[in-house]
């Protein structure tokens, strides 16, 4: 048996890779812990795992401009926290999310086994990394440089939306070494028994949000199509005015929306745009935040040929028009369809949790 502990941040996207690989190694029988900010108890609780919040950050609430996200990514005590649980309770290896700069500085200074868990595009990440190091050197924390304790870089996506997928795909512990895991989301090839569009936007409040959300709701009144849209959090009921015959939820799991999808509007976020790939379904994308990965996981969309990217402005009008286009695509959806059943056969969880297991047999190699 190893010991694990995973370090999180309240951040929507990363919640799924980090419940499903935590599991993953829960069920092989291992030590698993998780440490992240007390928003997310419920849902690491509720998923069988043992969660510790952050000390030093009670009553979190994420800010997602820009600088809030610096503050966040830099913040030096949730290092703290970090190697004080560390210090009451040893593990073979950490695996931090990509976003923490601050633990992953302080880990590779400890020399403390860790891997890196990506849950977007690697090449977003790494060209990122250049301009937020000169944001954050003065801080003292280092980004986009090579952490001789990281092993490995855990990517849970696929490498670029596409297949065949490059040779990225092999499995190692190496330091450094970047694993494309695929998709965390469980998911089966989707067979709607009726034109099926599913809705959904992001979780957070970003700028522009309502505006968008009720931009797509009338794009879609009267279409000739079952349409569920899950509303999220980010909205208070009321907010936007919602077409009659369209099914609102708050949230929905995607294993039980996506199956009987026939395509996803969204904004862009990977996880959700993972998700529908890996059930085999086109995404049409609206980016809401142009600072974020959203813009690039639609252009990499687009580029596969499994999806379309419209501006977070484009008319009820033009949301129409191309929704109803690519329902009627079929060369759309066999490449969508191709896809889907190439991340299903990677089995993330499985895989990420092989590595893991080769990282912490290192580490107790030592």
């Amino acid at each position: 048996m190893a010991r694990y502990m995973f370090v999180t941040w309240d951040g929507g996207g990363n919640r799924m890779p980090t419940i499903a690989i935590a599991r993953a190694l829960a069920q092989r029988g291992h030590d698993v812990r998780v440490l992240g900010h007390d928003a997310q108890a419920d849902a690491f609780r509720g998923a069988g795992l043992r969660f510790t919040p952050y000390a030093s950050a009670p009553g979190f609430v994420l800010d997602p401009r820009p600088a809030g996200l610096l503050r966040l990514f830099t913040d030096s005590g949730l290092a703290d926290d970090t190697v004080a649980q560390l210090a009451a309770n040893p593990v073979d290896v950490v695996i931090v999310d990509c976003m923490l700069l601050s633990v992953l500085d302080v880990l590779d200074r400890m020399e403390q086994r860790f891997a890196i868990l990506e849950h977007t595009l690697h090449d977003f990440l790494a060209s990122g990394a250049r301009v937020l190091s000169a944001l954050v050197w003065p801080r003292g924390v280092r980004v986009g440089g090579p952490r001789a304790n990281a092993a490995p870089i855990l990517a849970a996506t696929v490498p670029g939306l596409r297949v065949p997928f490059p040779d990225h795909t092999e499995l190692s512990a190496a330091p450094g070494a970047v694993v494309y895991t695929g998709a965390m989301t469980a998911a089966v090839a989707a067979h709607p028994t009726a034109p099926t569009v599913v809705l959904s936007l992001s979780t957070f409040r970003f700028p522009g949000l309502l505006a968008s959300w009720q931009r797509v709701l009338d794009a879609v009144d009267g279409l000739d199509a079952r349409v569920v849209a899950t509303l999220g959090p980010a909205l208070a009921p009321g907010e936007v005015r919602v077409p009659s015959g369209i099914e609102v939820h708050e949230w929905m799991p995607h294993e039980q929306l996506f199956p009987q999808a026939s395509l996803v509007v969204g904004h862009g976020g990977h996880g959700t745009t993972l998700a529908a790939l890996a059930h085999g379904v086109p995404v049409l994308a609206l980016p809401l935040d142009p600072t974020s990965d959203q813009p690039r996981v639609a252009r990499a969309v687009t580029a596969a040929g499994v999806g379309e990217t419209l501006p977070r402005r484009s008319g009820p009008r033009a949301i129409r028009a191309t929704i109803e286009r690519m329902l009627a695509d079929g060369a759309l959806h066999t490449r969508a369809q191709r896809l889907g059943a190439a991340i299903r056969e990677l089995d993330g969880p499985r895989r990420a949790a092989d590595v893991l297991e080769m990282s912490a047999s290192v580490a107790r190699s030592r």
